[in-house]
């Protein structure tokens, strides 16, 4: 009996190191369990910003490494010189549906002497513009336009201080305050707000033919001004922009601007490409317009040694996160997969399709990253 007993046990024995370990681990309390569900997505991704042409963090690696500011510039933009252009004033919009625009700082406005101590405030009237001082007594009626020179520069309530004048105009139901600025100054006020005053003086130089280049390049065409004074165009912020070393930068690049043969190239500028930057077609820029020859993605060995916080970066998001997020680029159900069906020179997403239960979706990278709020259309999908 005892030695049946034990030939029992011993087979029992083998019979279950027998099963494979698999199937072992998933024995419980007499039953086996599902395997856990996907509880989250996850994005692991690169860069930020459109990807296209000059990297800020970059052009920051290369000036690490000593290269010079007109080799940063024509590695970043294809087949382009350093030339020279002339000065010129540039029309920054400020403000724009004004009800007033209260200022300070002007010598003259309208033809009338100012004192530069005291406030006044220009105010819609009609179709043109009145200036009153701070008692409401009208000091000049200006007609379309009132036009305040600085003295030598002016302060506009709630903004900033600009050199040259400034400029309030009629615009729709209210006004418009435009700095009007020669061309050197307003790229003084430009280049410490977009890359920091501490950075190396090749990657300020950079900059700051970057950023003449594309004013002159890229303003806005029959309007009353030229450039916004922020992300739509370059962040400006007038005299408490300038440094010493910002200013030492635009004067020793004075006028000069970035050149694809007789043209002045449109020299858009980000953040941080990833290690690779992108064509112009394929990003937020100019998804599916032509092609331009001096904006094509090329290596960016040094950025790494920049120390970008976008170099590298992951998101995590819920299932129901997700699905409501992509809900409103096109998702149909609930989402099974993210498919990439084509990437441009960088792994930034052109295209994919998102397969939900109730069908797929064709979306570009654009959407995708702005529908997730995503630094970059660099991103690899995954579901955890």
């Amino acid at each position: 009996m005892l030695r049946g007993i034990r030939t029992i046990v011993l087979a029992a024995l083998l019979v279950a190191l027998a099963l494979p370990v698999s199937a072992s681990a998933l024995v419980r309390s007499g039953g086996v369990h599902k395997a856990a569900k996907a509880r989250a997505w996850v994005v692991n991704g690169a860069g930020f910003g459109h990807g296209v042409g000059l990297s800020q963090y970059g052009a920051y690696g290369y000036a690490k490494h000593g290269f010079k500011y007109d080799q940063i510039l024509t590695h970043y933009y294809t087949g382009t010189t350093i030339g020279s252009t002339t000065d010129k004033s540039i029309r920054v919009l400020l403000r724009d549906g004004a009800r007033s625009v209260a200022f300070r700082g002007a010598g003259s406005a309208c033809g009338v002497g100012l004192s530069p101590r005291k406030g006044y405030v220009a105010k819609r009237k009609g179709s043109g513009v009145v200036v009153r001082n701070k008692k409401g007594r009208r000091i000049a009626r200006c007609g379309a336009a009132m036009t305040a020179v600085g003295s030598p520069t002016v302060t506009v309530s709630g903004k900033g201080t600009y050199r040259g004048s400034l400029e309030v105009r009629a615009s729709g139901s209210g006004l418009a305050a435009i700095n009007v600025v020669v061309l050197e100054d307003y790229v003084r006020g430009v280049v410490s707000r977009e890359s920091p005053a501490s950075w190396p003086l090749e990657a300020l130089k950079a900059q700051a033919v970057a950023v003449r280049s594309y004013a002159l390049s890229t303003g806005i065409r029959g309007g009353t001004f030229d450039v916004y004074d922020d992300t739509r165009s370059q962040a400006y912020g007038g005299v408490a922009a300038e440094t010493a070393k910002t200013d030492n930068a635009v004067n020793a690049t004075h006028l000069q601007v970035v050149m694809y043969g007789t043209k002045i190239a449109q020299t858009f500028f980000f953040s941080t490409s990833g290690g690779h930057t992108e064509n112009n077609e394929f990003s937020s820029l100019g998804f599916g317009q032509p092609a331009i020859p001096y904006l094509r993605g090329v290596d960016d060995p040094y950025e790494a040694d920049a120390g970008s916080p976008y170099e590298h970066w992951k998101r995590k998001f819920s299932i129901s996160r997700m699905n409501s997020a992509l809900h409103s680029i096109g998702l149909r159900g609930k989402l099974k997969n993210v498919t990439v069906t084509q990437r441009g020179t960088s792994p930034r997403i052109v295209r994919a399709n998102l397969v939900g239960t109730g069908g797929t979706a064709t979306v570009n990278g654009p959407q995708l990253r702005d529908a997730l709020g995503l630094p970059d259309t660099w991103a690899f999908f995954k579901k955890k």
